[in-house]
């Protein structure tokens, strides 16, 4: 940083790794091989950027503060297995990048910008298809509720969002004092193991819906919840309630305790019913 004369920008949420334990436990839980491919996001200073250079086929590093462009191509001179794109990773084609620039299939291995982390593991779920495993750095808030499992504190969408699709492990957790500047909170590395076909037979759309709906007011009974969230003119109160009994879920049960495959044969159940009510 002093030789760049370079400061962390608060707006990107950047904070730079100085520990080089957590660095090497991303590494290692990344399984990674010199036939691999990696997109990293946010490379920052490049010090997970030289790493992957070492090991892998081939790196992608979208780096979206036009700052350390310059210094990412100078610190990677020495590597041809490198590629630095000065990009919104969010806005970016990754099958494009698959195809034009990886040629295949490739892994995300990242200290994610906390300001944006929600969006980019959603990004990376969406992307199943071809990304088999996504190793990132994120807030330790966030990996517990990535991790969580029905009934926790830190059970809700997002868990579910993530784990309908990818299977999801805490690596360690690691300490503010690791970065500079140090964030006011702490943070873990998270792998994310995705799945090519989600673990429901509903249609996904609609059972997010649901799944809104029962996390719409979490102090709420789920048979209130879906009552004044689900918003379908075609499903009243009675549809609920024999679509909660055909699924074997309490209605007096909020919606936190319920597991995806509850959540998956409610869904199934509200569905029929929807279904019914249109055609009659």
């Amino acid at each position: 940083m002093k030789k760049y004369n370079i400061r962390a920008d608060k707006r990107l949420g950047q904070h730079f790794l100085k520990d080089e334990e957590p660095l090497f436990s991303m590494l290692k839980a990344a399984q990674l091989t010199p036939e691999d491919n990696v997109l990293e996001i946010g490379p920052g200073l490049g010090v997970l950027t030289l790493e992957l250079c070492r090991i892998v086929k081939k790196v992608v590093a979208v780096e979206k503060d036009r700052r350390f462009v310059p210094i990412l191509n100078d610190l990677t001179q020495d590597f041809k297995n490198v590629c630095i794109l000065e990009e919104d990773v969010l806005k970016l084609d990754w099958k494009k990048i698959r195809e034009s620039i990886f040629e295949g299939d490739f892994k995300v291995v990242a200290n994610l910008p906390y300001y944006i982390t929600a969006p980019i593991i959603m990004k990376i779920v969406e992307n199943r298809q071809f990304i088999p495993l996504a190793v990132i750095m994120v807030q330790k808030e966030v990996a517990h509720r990535l991790a969580a499992s029905c009934g926790s504190k830190d059970y809700g969408i997002l868990s579910i969002a993530v784990n309908v699709y990818a299977d999801v492990d805490i690596i360690c957790e690691i300490g503010r004092g690791s970065f500079v500047p140090p964030p006011k909170v702490d943070s873990a590395i998270v792998r994310i193991t995705l799945n090519k076909k989600p673990r429901i037979s509903t249609d996904e759309e609609f059972f997010f819906k649901v799944v809104e709906a029962a996390f719409g007011e979490r102090r709420k009974t789920i048979r209130n919840s879906l009552k004044s969230r689900l918003n379908l003119l075609e499903l009243d109160q009675s549809h609920i309630d024999k679509a909660l009994d055909t699924a074997g879920i309490n209605p007096m049960r909020r919606g936190e305790t319920l597991s995806i495959e509850e959540f998956d044969k409610l869904a199934g159940a509200l569905k029929r019913a929807l279904n019914m009510s249109k055609n009659n």
